[in-house]
This record gives C-alpha cells, sequence and structure tokens, in this order.
C-alpha cells in the first residue's frame, strides 16, 4: 500500500485529520462518482478528503498514444494522474492499495478486506463515498463489497455512507429514496480534475465529457414539472443500512422492486 500526502505533512497526521474518504477501484473513479466530497472539503480548515483507489490500473483500455504501453508503464501514468488530481483537489491524503482487480473480485481473498481496515482505521471518517451495488462493473462491486465487510467486522458505522455512479447511473430510482448531491459549484475545478486523466481520454473514453452530461442530465431532468434548482448533480444511494445488518444483495433488489412497482403503477393508472 502506498500514501501520498499532496502536502507535504506528516502521513499519521494527514490520515487522522480526514473527515471525508472516497473508495473507488480505479483511478478517475473518485473524481467521477465523489465530486461532491471534494467540493465539500476544498480548501477548508475543518474538513479534508481522503481518496482511496484499490487497484493497480494494469487492465486499462488503451489506444492512440497510449495503445502500445504495456501494463507496468499504464499503472505508471495512472499513478501520476491520480497524485496529479490529488493536488489539484486538495486531497489530504491519496492511497493506493495497488491490488490487482483478479484478486479484489476473489471472494475468497482478504487483502482488500484487510487493506480497507487498516485505512479506516488510520482516518475515522464522518463520510465515506464507494461504488453502488448495482453498478455494472464487477470490480466496482466487489470493493464496495469488501469494504462492507471491513466495516463490519471493524463494527464502525460512518455518519453518512454513500453508493454512487459511475458504471450505472442512479436516476432510475424512485424520486423519494434518490441522494443528489449539487455539484454544480466550482465548474473549474471539476474541468481540471476530469482533465488529468489524458490516458483515458486520449486512450480512447470521453468520461471527461460523459461524466459532465450525466450530472447536467440529472439536474435536468430530476424534476418534470419545475425550472432547475442546480445545474449539476451526482445521485447515490443510502449504505448504512447494509452496516446495520440488512444483506447488500436485497437491500439493492428493494430498490429495484420499488422502481418496478412504481412504473407498474403508472402504467395502471393511466391505461
Amino acid at each position: 500500500m502506498d500514501i501520498y500526502i499532496p502536502s507535504g505533512e506528516d502521513e499519521k497526521k494527514a490520515l487522522e485529520r480526514t473527515t471525508h474518504l472516497a473508495v473507488s477501484a480505479h483511478q478517475d473513479d473518485i473524481e467521477f462518482m465523489a465530486y461532491d466530497g471534494i467540493l465539500k472539503c476544498f480548501m477548508q480548515d475543518d474538513k479534508y478528503f481522503t481518496a482511496v483507489v484499490a487497484t493497480n490500473g494494469s487492465g486499462s483500455p488503451r489506444s492512440g498514444l497510449y495503445g502500445n504501453y504495456s501494463d507496468s508503464h499504464m499503472m505508471s501514468v495512472r499513478k501520476q494522474e491520480q497524485k496529479k488530481a490529488a493536488v489539484v483537489g486538495d486531497y489530504s491524503a491519496q492511497v493506493f492499495m495497488d491490488i490487482p482487480s483478479a484478486t479484489i473480485k476473489n471472494p475468497d481473498d482478504r487483502t482488500a478486506i484487510e487493506d480497507l481496515k487498516k485505512v479506516i482505521e488510520a482516518t475515522q471518517p464522518k463520510v465515506i463515498y464507494t461504488h453502488n451495488p448495482a453498478d455494472k462493473h464487477d470490480t466496482h462491486v466487489a470493493v464496495v463489497l469488501r469494504l462492507i465487510t471491513a466495516l463490519r467486522e471493524l463494527n464502525y458505522k460512518p455518519d453518512e455512507f454513500y453508493g454512487c455512479e459511475v458504471w450505472r447511473g442512479l436516476d432510475w430510482i424512485c424520486d423519494n429514496e434518490k441522494i443528489a448531491f449539487d455539484v454544480s459549484s466550482r465548474p473549474n475545478l471539476e474541468a481540471a480534475l476530469l482533465g488529468v486523466f489524458d490516458s483515458q481520454i486520449a486512450g480512447g473514453k470521453r468520461y471527461d465529457l460523459a461524466v459532465t452530461g450525466r450530472r447536467l442530465a440529472n439536474a435536468t431532468f430530476s424534476e418534470s414539472h419545475g425550472v432547475d434548482n442546480a445545474e449539476k448533480i451526482i445521485y447515490a444511494v443510502d449504505l448504512l443500512p447494509v452496516l446495520n445488518g440488512e444483506s447488500t444483495d436485497e437491500y439493492i433488489a428493494g430498490y429495484i422492486d420499488r422502481f418496478k412497482n412504481d412504473v407498474k403503477e403508472k402504467i395502471k393508472k393511466l391505461q
């Protein structure tokens, strides 16, 4: 596990002062899904943001300028990009667990769980952001499951625990259950953070445009009979109930069932 402190301050101090923690599968996921935490902590004296990237980035798709890069070269590039984001975003600390995706996806391997327990004990965050369990990317789902296990084993419950959007939006959730983060402020910071990941953008994936587009769309389509209350919104689900004993699969299935019933009832009402 590698820990980078953008300010150059003492590592223990940088971790201990963390109030908002984000745990992601890959480099750049943090900036996509946990921008709410970055905004709330940016240049603040009483709030500090720490990011954790679980995988080593070796499996990144690549083309164009990066098409001939080896896995080891790509890992180095992606780590440097993430460090640049940590500087731009004023992170208190950037943690690299550097675990292969295959290891994290193996339910019998405890490497990620043990590393996450160390991070949680060192940071004691009030707010945690991670992937949502309905994400369609296997590694993303594996990361949130390992994080939930780590929190349960430590019996640690943050004040807030959110599953956020990356490889599947959450606009389908019933309106009364959505958690909506207004991320309209500091558009220059947003653009700078998303633009740092050149290996992905130039390498064939316009995440910068897609992420901004999703946030704009969430805001515009959040209310059909009213004007926009925000320019950009990120959606999340509340994951605290899974730390209180509810099974993760049944908890998320509940959201899906309520969405299904909402659609069926609307059709029945109008047909």
